[in-house]
């Protein structure tokens, strides 16, 4: 298709989020809209071949899916689509061997969660969880470039929306400077076209929802052995907690 057919994109919007947060669910929410595209993790493989890391479904998401950053950057994240807004759902720890210079092209939400559930639910799928996985302190560290930088910046807390979610999505929608529709708060249960392939070992929660809800999972105890590794994540956390949005 000739790319003068395509509305060149205005608004690109980054969802760096940490892992087994309500990132999914975010990507459905901004779906739901008219004028905006969504794109499930769309620098994954590229994560997975730079760092050599074993994720479920690895070699799957190698072939489906560019494993070339920068190819992914200039190709799909700047590309003009034919929506008005383009909506990137990422994990922040993807963010490896890359330049960073497309986020001065982009709004950026930062989207954290307490790590004590981070973590509890990661656990179920890979036993083995590290400070990478998590993604929080990279989330500090993003946080800073992009404050010296002066780039867009906006601090999302999923407990905060759990509270609730029309309030918390109108001043998202404010900061990100585009309107709020409640077409956000609801989408359809089940699987979507534009799930990425990993979807089977990790959405089998969101596949079940319908709108934002607090999940009875995220009261899962956390394991003795992942203790330590809490508390170092507890104290990135803190630090980004105080500039996110709030409920009211």
């Amino acid at each position: 298709m000739l790319q003068g057919f395509f509305m060149h994109t205005t608004t690109r919007i980054n969802l760096w989020s940490s892992p087994r947060n309500i990132s999914t669910a975010m990507m459905y929410s901004f779906a739901q809209r008219g004028d905006t595209i969504v794109f499930d993790e769309p620098l994954y493989a590229h994560y997975l071949l730079s760092t050599g890391i074993h994720h479920p479904g690895k070699e799957e998401i190698l072939q489906v899916q560019d494993n070339n950053g920068e190819n992914i950057i200039h190709d799909i994240i700047l590309a003009a689509h034919d929506k008005s807004i383009s909506f990137f759902k990422q994990m922040t720890h993807h963010l490896e061997n890359i330049s960073l210079d497309f986020l001065a092209q982009t709004k950026n939400i930062l989207f954290i969660r307490n790590p004590k559930q981070i973590i509890a639910s990661y656990a179920q799928v890979r036993k083995d969880v590290t400070m990478q996985d998590v993604g929080i302190k990279k989330q500090w560290w993003l946080y800073n470039y992009l404050i010296e930088k002066k780039l867009s910046c906006t601090v999302l807390d999923s407990n905060e929306i759990l509270k609730s979610p029309q309030n918390v999505l109108q001043q998202l929608c404010d900061a990100l400077q585009i309107p709020f529709t409640e077409k956000m708060l609801h989408w359809p249960a089940g699987a979507k076209t534009y799930d990425g392939v990993w979807g089977k070992y990790w959405y089998d929660n969101v596949h079940q929802s319908t709108g934002f809800a607090k999940q009875k999972t995220s009261e899962r105890e956390l394991p003795s052995y992942l203790e330590t590794l809490y508390n170092e994540c507890k104290f990135y956390y803190d630090q980004l907690c105080p500039y996110s949005i709030k409920a009211v």
